[in-house]
């Protein structure tokens, strides 16, 4: 595992000094988490873990066994470890984007070609980066995430703070993260995040229904849709802005439109939390509303029906949905947007078409 890190870090040696240091930070943040993995029977076992944190390892590893043999999901060691934290998140994002676009500023790394973000394993350094961007007048959207996924080059880790979770949060990371092993594109960080939400949404599903837990079914599918009328709204903001940023009107004014814009969707959420009876989106609203926050929300969301739909036409067969995932991966780009955007806007009956 050390020479592993050792000959990437070498290698980003020659891409010049600041990469170089960001890397170095993400290198020595990897091995000190993977340095501090426990193998989670043994925590299980050990006389001196708390009751209410065995039961949650012990869920998991049930979810662990569910998520490869009945999601079909990669049978390895990720998520039979444990990382115990000593901080609320194991990693900090930054996304960024310009005032006036909906487009995310992207950064290019080698193993996983341009993202929408920016990692660092330090809070501190993670403002750092963030304060510079600001300073530069872009849309910035500082956050903490619960977990990442190496994407299989190493054994990921349970972290000590997913287990705050509930039980179906902690059950759908676990199947998110483990979907991006399955199925990865370089490049295309909206296509990675909205398959991993997808298999993750199924699973969940599955696992409820399977275990009997109708309420805890009805609950889930009603919070999903919530999620779903939210990302409806989302989209209809997304076409306001895009008017307002291509107006033939001064940065003044298109400002005060953009604040109007944003107030108008704290507005809509209101009215959703109300619909529903619960906070929708919560955590997201406690930041500023932005482009950058948008694009977080965007990345992770704007495909999902397409998959939906995809996995619908495949009569909620994994193996044939993967296998056609799979085939949308290997398309260019563009044939690739194309191919999602007409799932996305198909009718229920040109699905199976």
């Amino acid at each position: 595992m050390i020479r592993r890190l050792a000959i990437i870090l070498c290698a980003f040696a020659l891409t010049g000094c600041a990469t170089l240091g960001y890397y170095a930070q993400a290198v020595s943040g990897e091995i000190d988490v993977l340095s501090s993995r426990e193998d989670v029977r043994q925590v299980i076992n050990d006389p001196a873990t708390p009751d209410t944190e065995r039961a949650k390892l012990q869920f998991a590893m049930r979810v662990r066994r569910f998520a490869s043999l009945q999601l079909e999901l990669p049978d390895n060691d990720s998520y039979k470890n444990y990382v115990k934290l000593n901080r609320r998140y194991p990693v900090w994002v930054v996304y960024a984007a310009p005032p006036f676009s909906l487009a995310p500023t992207e950064w290019c790394y080698w193993f996983v070609g341009c993202v929408p973000y920016r990692g660092y394993f330090d809070k501190d350094d993670a403002e750092a980066f963030a304060a510079g961007l600001r300073a530069k007048g872009e849309d910035v959207y500082l956050g903490g995430a619960p977990a990442y996924s190496t994407l299989g080059w190493f054994a990921d880790p349970l972290f000590s703070n997913m287990l705050r979770w509930s039980p179906m949060a902690l059950a759908g990371l676990i199947f998110h993260e483990l979907a991006h092993q399955l199925v990865y594109v370089d490049g295309d960080a909206a296509f990675n995040e909205s398959f991993a939400d997808t298999v993750e949404a199924v699973g969940v599903e599955r696992w409820l229904t399977q275990h009997g837990e109708k309420d805890k079914l009805c609950a889930w599918r009603r919070e999903h849709k919530a999620s779903r009328a939210f990302q409806d709204v989302v989209g209809k903001l997304r076409r306001r802005l895009a008017k307002i940023y291509s107006a033939p009107i001064d940065d003044a004014a298109k400002r005060r439109k953009k604040a109007a814009a944003f107030a108008w969707l704290r507005r809509q959420h209101a009215k959703l939390d109300e619909q529903f009876g619960f906070a929708i989106y919560g955590e997201w609203f406690t930041h500023p509303l932005n482009n950058a926050s948008l694009a977080l929300v965007t990345t992770y969301n704007v495909w999902q029906p397409a998959f939906r739909r995809l996995l619908q036409h495949d009569g909620g067969d994994l193996q044939a949905f993967y296998a056609d995932v799979r085939d949308l991966a290997a398309l260019t780009p563009k044939a690739r947007h194309a191919r999602l955007q007409a799932l996305s806007q198909a009718s229920p009956d040109d699905r199976d078409r």
